[in-house]
């Protein structure tokens, strides 16, 4: 299984360093087809999102998640204000409950 970034050029290129492959993507409806195109390829288990990209898309990466078997995990971008995140909520919206 592989891990694949989608984010900003400074974000992708970060986790370059590391040896995990990326998509640098500047606008969040480019990051959204492209975290499809990945969901939709089976050696991919995991795909991390630059939360400043997945801000505005949430919706439909939790639509996204409820469909598709890969997981998609936002991670704070370089210089991202720290935020709060209410993990049973976003469970309760992927679980449909």
């Amino acid at each position: 299984m592989k891990v694949v970034t989608v984010g900003s050029k400074s974000f992708v290129t970060s986790f370059q360093l590391a040896g995990v492959p990326g998509i640098i993507s500047e606008s969040p409806q480019k990051a959204l087809d492209e975290i499809k195109k990945l969901t939709d390829d089976s050696d991919v288990g995991l795909v991390l999102v630059s939360d400043d990209i997945s801000k505005s898309i949430d919706d439909e990466l939790t639509a996204l998640r409820t469909e598709k078997s890969t997981l998609v995990f936002s991670l704070p971008s370089i210089g991202s204000e720290k935020t709060v995140v209410d993990y049973r909520v976003m469970l309760k919206k992927i679980l449909g409950v």
